[in-house]
C-alpha cells in the first residue's frame, strides 16, 4: 500500500502530534485531520518524560514557542510517596545521567554503602548520583550554563507539565495548519464502511465521503477505526488492575511553594493520587480499581486526601470528573490500512507519565514505516512488533511498582503486591530480562545494574530491594579480590559533592520566578 493521502480521525494531543510529525517528515504527503466540534478530548495527560525533547527537536519546536499558551511548567523528576507503606517516606526517579566520577563499580557503589552502613536512607541513592536533586528539593531551576550540576542538561533532562488539550490546540493553529495540514470540522458516522483492504471510506455527518490511502485512528477509547477492521484488544488487567480515576483542577493557594518541579504520586489504601503542578493551577487525580472500592467511596477518599493540604471550603468548590480507563493494547496497532495512535492504540495507566510518551514513541516507529514508498505486510508487522515491545516493557515496569511494594494494609495492596510479574508468570519482557532480574541476580558486581536501562533501580531501591546485602560483601570481595572498606573515601566524597550541589542550588531561581521571567509576568 501507499501512504500519499493520510486521514487522521480525532484531534486532541494525539491527533495533532500525529499530524505535526507526519507533515514535518513527509511535507509532500496530503495530511487531513477530521476533528469533531462536539466530542471533547480526555485532556488529562498533563505530565511528560524527558524523551519528549527528542520529538520537539525532530519537529524544530522550541519550548518558548508553546509553553505559555499551554500553561506549562518544568519537571525534573517523579516522586513516590507512601509506596513503601502508609506514612513512611518519599523517593524520587530523577531525569538525566548519573554522575559516576571517582566510583569503583559505578552505580553499584551505593549498594555497597548501604550494605556497610544499613542506616543509610534510600533517598541517599539519588542524592549521591544526581546533582539536580538539590534543585528539586529547593523548588529551583537553572539552565546550568556554568555546569554547576554535572551530567545534567536543561535541554534534554527537563520534562514538562502542561495542559494537553491546549497543547493540541497550539499544534493545530500554530504548527499544523500553517504547514499545510487540512482540517475538517465534522464528526464521522460511526458505522465504518470496510472492505478487504481495511476502511473503504468514511462518511461525515454532512454526508460527504472521505477516502484515503491510510487512516489513523486518534478517536481515544472509542477506537472507532481500529476496531472496525477487526483488531482484538488485549487487556492487561491481570497485573494492572486500576481501571478508573477521579480527576480535578486545583487553584494555587501558595504558588511559590506548591509549584514544584516534579510529579508527585502518593499511594493511598486503594490506589494512588497524582499531583501535577501546571503554571496556573494543579492537576490532581485518584487512580483506583472498582474491584476494591466503589467510585463514590473513592471520591470520598480522594477528598479526604486533599483535605490534608487544602481548606475544606476550597475542596467544596472543586469539580470532579470520573474517567473510565481501558487498560491494554490492540493485538495489531497497524492493521490493513488503519493505524492507531494514542488511547486508540492502548493505555497502561497514568503512572510514570506514559500516555504522551507512547504517542511520540509510536510515531517514531510510524515515520520509519512510512519512509518506504510502498508498504508491505512485513513493514506493518515490524511496526506492530516495535510498538508492542515498547509498550509491553513499559507495562511491566509499571507493574513492578506494585509488585515491589511492601504495602499490605488493605485488600487492594495485598492483591496487587502478590501478582507474580517478577517471576515471569504473566509475560516475559525486556524490563524483566534486562532490569530487575539482573539487578538482583547478576554475578559480576560491575554489571549489577545500569542506571540508564529503564528506571528499575530507582523504584526497586526506593522500595527497599538491593542487589548487594551485607551477606554478599565477604563472598563478592573474595571473588573480586577487593576490600570494600576501602570505599569509605568515595562515600566521603559524595557527602562533599552533595553539599556543593546544595549550595549551588541556593543561588538558582525558584521555579516560580524562573517561569515568571520566561513568561514576562
Amino acid at each position: 500500500m501507499r501512504s500519499d493521502k493520510i486521514v487522521i480521525v480525532g484531534g486532541g494531543s494525539a491527533g495533532w502530534m500525529t499530524a505535526a510529525t507526519l507533515k514535518k517528515c513527509f511535507p509532500f504527503k496530503e495530511i487531513t485531520v477530521i476533528e469533531s466540534p462536539t466530542h471533547p478530548t480526555v485532556g488529562v495527560g498533563e505530565s511528560t518524560l524527558g524523551q519528549i525533547n527528542e520529538w520537539f527537536t525532530l519537529l524544530d519546536i522550541n519550548e518558548d514557542d508553546w509553553m505559555k499558551f499551554c500553561d506549562a511548567s518544568l519537571k525534573l523528576s517523579i516522586r513516590f510517596t507512601d509506596w513503601a507503606g502508609k506514612n513512611t517516606h518519599s523517593f524520587h526517579y530523577p531525569f538525566g545521567n548519573a554522575y559516576l566520577q571517582r566510583t569503583e563499580f559505578n552505580i553499584n557503589d551505593w549498594y555497597v554503602k548501604k550494605a556497610l552502613h544499613p542506616n543509610t536512607p534510600v533517598t541517599d541513592f539519588v542524592d549521591c548520583f544526581f546533582p539536580a536533586m538539590q534543585l528539586v528539593y529547593q523548588n529551583k531551576i537553572t539552565t546550568n550554563s556554568q555546569n554547576s550540576f554535572p551530567e545534567w542538561r536543561y535541554d534534554s533532562d527537563v520534562a514538562y507539565h502542561f495542559d494537553a488539550t491546549k497543547f493540541g490546540i497550539w499544534l493545530r493553529d500554530n504548527y499544523c495548519i500553517p504547514k499545510g495540514v487540512n482540517l475538517i470540522n465534522d464528526s464521522i458516522n460511526e458505522n465504518i464502511v470496510v472492505d478487504n483492504n481495511g476502511v473503504e471510506y468514511l462518511t461525515l455527518n454532512s454526508g460527504k465521503k472521505i477516502f484515503a490511502d491510510l487512516f489513523i485512528d486518534c478517536t481515544g477509547w472509542k477506537k472507532l477505526l481500529i476496531s472496525a477492521v477487526g483488531t482484538s484488544f488485549i487487556k492487561y488487567d491481570h497485573y494492572l488492575p486500576n481501571n478508573k480515576a477521579w480527576a480535578t483542577k486545583i487553584p494555587y493557594t501558595n504558588k511559590d511553594k506548591e509549584l514544584q518541579p516534579f510529579t508527585d504520586c502518593t499511594a493511598l489504601s486503594n490506589g494512588w493520587v497524582w499531583n501535577i503542578p501546571l503554571w496556573s493551577r494543579i492537576g490532581s487525580g485518584y487512580v483506583f480499581s472498582d474491584k476494591f472500592i466503589s467510585s463514590d467511596q473513592a471520591l470520598l477518599d480522594f477528598k479526604e486526601h486533599l483535605a490534608i493540604k487544602y481548606q475544606p471550603s476550597l475542596i467544596e468548590q472543586l469539580e470532579f470528573k470520573i474517567i473510565d480507563m481501558d487498560i491494554g493494547i490492540h493485538e495489531k496497532i497497524f492493521n490493513k490500512n488503519v493505524c492507531a495512535i494514542g488511547l486508540s492504540a492502548g493505555f497502561i495507566e497514568p503512572l510514570e507519565s506514559n500516555g504522551l510518551f507512547t504517542v511520540h514513541e509510536f510515531l517514531n516507529q510510524l515515520i520509519k514505516t512510512l519512509s518506504k514508498q510502498e508498504i508491505n505486510e512485513l513493514d506493518i508487522d515490524g511496526f506492530n512488533r516495535g510498538c508492542r515491545g515498547g509498550y509491553q516493557s513499559f507495562a511491566e515496569f509499571v507493574g513492578l511498582h506494585y509488585s515491589l511494594s511492601p504495602r499490605n494494609d488493605s485488600a487492594y495492596w495485598v492483591d496487587v503486591t502478590s501478582r507474580k510479574i517478577i517471576q515471569h508468570e504473566i509475560i516475559p519482557g525486556s524490563y524483566l530480562n534486562y532490569g530487575y532480574e539482573n539487578f538482583l541476580f547478576e554475578r559480576n558486581i560491575k554489571n549489577f545494574y545500569s542506571v540508564n536501562s529503564g528506571g528499575t533501580c530507582f523504584i526497586a531501591t526506593g522500595l527497599g530491594s538491593f542487589p548487594i546485602t551485607k551477606f554478599d560483601l565477604k563472598r563478592i570481595g573474595f571473588r573480586e579480590n577487593f576490600d570494600f572498606s576501602r570505599m569509605n573515601y568515595i562515600f566521603e566524597n559524595w557527602s562533599k559533592n552533595i553539599e556543593a550541589w546544595k549550595n549551588a542550588a541556593l543561588n538558582c531561581d525558584t521555579l516560580h520566578n524562573f517561569l515568571k521571567k520566561k513568561y514576562n509576568e
